[in-house]
């Protein structure tokens, strides 16, 4: 998010109102933790996959803002869900701070699920560190590649892609052999044109934080660049859910829009 739209937003909906809604946001709202159930319609979805339900966090930024203490409530949270799949959306630390690579990791280590914990990197990840981390706790992170699960006798196409990919041909080649039904990991929303235009019939990002601040009439101002700033959407065959995420950046707050997992359930159309 811009950080310049971000605070804006806060003094559009007047400086007395941003105030308290600063201060609730804050002291409560950053903190107040949704489990989200939905269920996503999937072009093409083999009967082996209908009702497969995936668990999505996203956003962790572990950081000052962000505890260890705040991951392991929507860890507990989405485990108490028992989802079939895991997958994580990136930016597990605030602009690369080191000092909570090794934590966000180690906070995120009691995610598992039948068919394995899957994630990709975001903007504010670095390219190894971060990765090594979550791999040494059995997390597979998906850096422009393509993983192949088996459920039910149905193939299910798992690609993740880094933030910094967006052409559509570096994407066709993450994909390159899927032969089941593909689902892009994308931590940017933005990809959902480029998914689109390649024919994938499901994307799940985060990035947006929801826009963090919601306000009446103006709605996530800090977002609108994004085709999609939260839930479930979809662009002809190609559905997309965008998460909220668990963290904060540029200020610890949150307004009409709190941190959440996400439980999805893949339906047909």
């Amino acid at each position: 998010m811009n950080r310049r739209a971000f605070l804006q937003t806060l003094v559009a909906g007047g400086v007395g109102a941003a105030t308290g809604g600063a201060a609730y946001g804050v002291l409560y709202g950053r903190h107040a933790l949704h489990v989200t159930r939905t269920a996503v319609p999937v072009v093409g979805l083999p009967h082996g996959l209908v009702g497969l339900r995936v668990g999505l966090i996203t956003d962790v930024h572990h950081s000052r803002w962000v505890s260890g203490g705040d991951i392991a409530l929507a860890v507990r949270a989405l485990m108490g869900e028992k989802p079939d799949l895991v997958v994580l959306g990136g930016d597990y630390v605030t602009w690369s701070d080191r000092k909570f690579v090794g934590p966000s990791a180690e906070a995120l280590s009691a995610l598992s699920a039948p068919h394995g914990v899957f994630g990709v990197i975001g903007n504010h990840d670095d390219d190894h560190d971060m990765p090594a981390a979550l791999a040494a706790r059995g997390v597979q992170i998906l850096k422009d590649a393509r993983t192949r699960l088996i459920v039910n006798d149905a193939p299910l196409e798992l690609v993740g892609i880094r933030f910094w990919t967006k052409k559509v041909a570096d994407i066709a080649t993450a994909m390159r052999g899927a032969q089941g039904t593909v689902v892009l990991l994308a931590h940017d929303p933005r990809r959902l044109t480029e998914a689109r235009e390649l024919k994938i019939p499901l994307v799940l990002s985060g990035h947006t934080h929801g826009g963090q601040v919601v306000l009446p009439l103006a709605g996530a101002v800090a977002a609108r660049r994004f085709p999609v700033v939260s839930g479930l959407a979809r662009r002809g065959d190609t559905a997309i859910f965008v998460s909220r995420g668990l963290g904060t950046v540029y200020v610890p707050v949150r307004i009409n829009c709190p941190p959440e997992v996400a439980v999805l359930t893949l339906q047909t159309v």
